[in-house]
């Protein structure tokens, strides 16, 4: 895809994504979101293309294709900016490069992993965003814990001081129609249990074909891949 293509099919998304806050009421600066360019298998300079007219987060599932771009683009000119979001599922003896490179975890699932991004983050970077997965369909495909196993996670998590619980991310079901509402009622119902997670304020749900339906029902990140960079390679 060449360069001009790509400006414009992130402008579009960008327009679209504003169309569906609006539609949905989202017309303040507290109700934004953010669009989470999914750079996955992409190279590094369509990245700092975008990066470069100003879209500042990326989403990444493979680790070592993650890091190259990530050290690649580190001492680039517009790319120092750049909010490195991993969204691929977490092994173990993945933990300490997730933790010294990225600024977002969105697929946090289990408690061990936890602890191990806890105790792997550097002292020198700020604590890592966290977001929980959900298998909010409980799809066996999918990675993600039950919405029953939730408060024994936050009850752990929330006390690793090298992590910040942010919220939420899913990936529902094709067929579901209501696994956007439902996600939003489990994320306020956190927060009115927990009134401690004074960050917890994302919900990562939406992405190419369903963002405006996730924004409508109170998504505040959306993960977008094949509108903007085209398909896989």
């Amino acid at each position: 895809m060449d360069t001009e293509h790509l400006i414009a099919n992130w402008q579009q998304v960008s327009e679209q994504v504003a169309q569906a806050c609006a539609k949905a009421g989202h017309n303040d600066a507290d109700n934004k979101v953010t669009l989470l360019a999914v750079s996955k298998t992409k190279p590094a300079d369509m990245v700092a293309t975008l990066a470069k007219q100003g879209q500042r987060d990326f989403g990444e599932n493979y680790l070592q294709e993650a890091i190259e771009k990530i050290v690649t683009l580190k001492n680039e000119p517009e790319c120092e900016n750049i909010v490195w979001h991993y969204i691929g599922s977490i092994q173990r003896n993945k933990t300490r490069d997730i933790a010294e490179h990225f600024d977002w975890v969105q697929t946090l699932e289990r408690d061990i992993i936890a602890k191990r991004l806890n105790e792997q983050r550097p002292e020198n970077m700020p604590p890592l965003n966290v977001l929980i997965q959900v298998n909010i369909d409980d799809e066996d495909s999918k990675s993600g814990c039950r919405p029953e196993e939730l408060s024994a996670l936050i009850a752990t998590a929330k006390s690793y001081e090298r992590l910040q619980l942010r919220g939420l991310m899913i990936i529902p079901a094709k067929a579901d129609t209501d696994a956007f509402a439902r996600t939003q009622q489990l994320f306020m119902s956190i927060k009115q249990q927990h009134p401690e997670l004074e960050a917890w304020d994302t919900l990562s749900m939406g992405m190419s074909d369903d963002m405006a339906d996730a924004i409508a029902n109170g998504s505040t990140m959306v993960r977008v891949g094949t509108a903007i960079f085209g398909a896989r390679d």
